[in-house]
């Protein structure tokens, strides 16, 4: 089979290659899947340049997430490779504990693009924000997978939500997702729009995938006991939080990390699976896929993520 492999750390372009291979095979506990779908993640460019928390040994397969035909029985699973990731191939392996059902009038892209966003969605907005009916959600890169996500699960908790955005296409895109007020980062300041749409309140929650200067302006315009989530850092910056600003302003920064909860709370993954599937089926989620390439593009898809031009998730298939 063919599958790309990361063979030393730097950009994907220069480290990848689109390798033979062979064939996994499945210990107990495990499915042997043929892949039909695989989703691509920021992190996994991270991972392909070593900054990554996560740092597998070499060589490896990258791709978090994936939608596959269980080899043998036909049956379509999603979730993530065993043991990391390896979703860029043609067939991998998945444990057959997690790996969970795909609804009927799910297409395989949509499957591919829904496990990891919106399950760090689902956990950030609601376990870790509490995010409740009427409140002010935040969003910021709000075209993107993650942000796209954030948007839709927001309004389906019954918030208001304001997105942010760069440029008049990917602010229509949060348009169309629903949210009430979409701001264009690259042509306002998002501080005092949210000031004022708020009527001077703040946002109650935000949920912020970029890091560096948007993380620092949030803080600016956060509610009183607002929760500020950290979710990344596709700026490139890791920023911090004075401890005497979260003091004078009462608010709470909330870091969410959700590959943890695989090992601290797995039971959680199922529950908020059947929830996303509940949300699907009332129509009142769908994944934004963006973009769906060959798997040989994989090189292009990555570096599509890395400089942020994408709508949505982008998808690959091993046509």
């Amino acid at each position: 089979m063919r599958a790309w492999r990361v063979h030393s750390l730097g950009d994907p372009a220069d480290v990848m290659t689109f390798d033979e291979v062979e064939e996994p095979t499945p210990d107990d506990g495990q499915l042997l899947v043929r892949v039909l779908a695989a989703g691509l993640n920021f992190p996994d460019v991270l991972m392909a340049q070593g900054t990554y928390q996560e740092k597998p040994p070499l060589p490896f397969t990258p791709g978090f997430e994936l939608c596959g035909e269980v080899v043998g029985t036909g049956r379509r699973v999603l979730g993530a490779p065993s043991g990391g990731p390896g979703a860029f191939a043609e067939y991998a392996l998945m444990d057959a504990a997690s790996a969970w059902p795909v609804p009927d009038d799910m297409s395989d892209e949509q499957a591919a693009a829904l496990y990891l966003t919106y399950q760090t969605g689902h956990v950030g907005l609601h376990r870790r924000a509490g995010l409740r009916a009427g409140e002010w959600l935040l969003v910021h890169a709000g075209a993107g997978g993650v942000g796209s996500a954030a948007i839709q699960l927001g309004k389906a908790a019954g918030a208001t939500v304001i997105a942010t955005a760069g440029g008049p296409r990917k602010t229509e895109i949060c348009r169309e997702l629903g949210a009430d007020h979409v701001i264009d980062y690259t042509a306002e300041d998002f501080v005092s729009i949210v000031k004022d749409v708020t009527g001077g309140h703040g946002a109650d929650v935000v949920y912020d995938p970029v890091g560096g200067d948007v993380f620092d302006a949030s803080r600016k315009c956060i509610a009183f006991e607002g929760r500020l989530v950290v979710v990344g850092f596709t700026s490139g910056r890791i920023p911090s939080a004075p401890a005497n600003h979260v003091l004078v302003k009462n608010y709470s920064v909330l870091g969410l990390h959700w590959g943890l909860y695989r090992k601290h709370d797995p039971a959680l993954i199922g529950t908020v699976h059947e929830e996303l599937c509940r949300l699907f089926a009332d129509g009142a989620i769908e994944p934004l896929v963006g973009q769906v390439l060959p798997l040989h593009q994989a090189p292009q898809a990555m570096a599509a993520i890395a400089d942020r031009s994408t709508i949505g998730k982008v998808v690959l298939k091993p046509w």
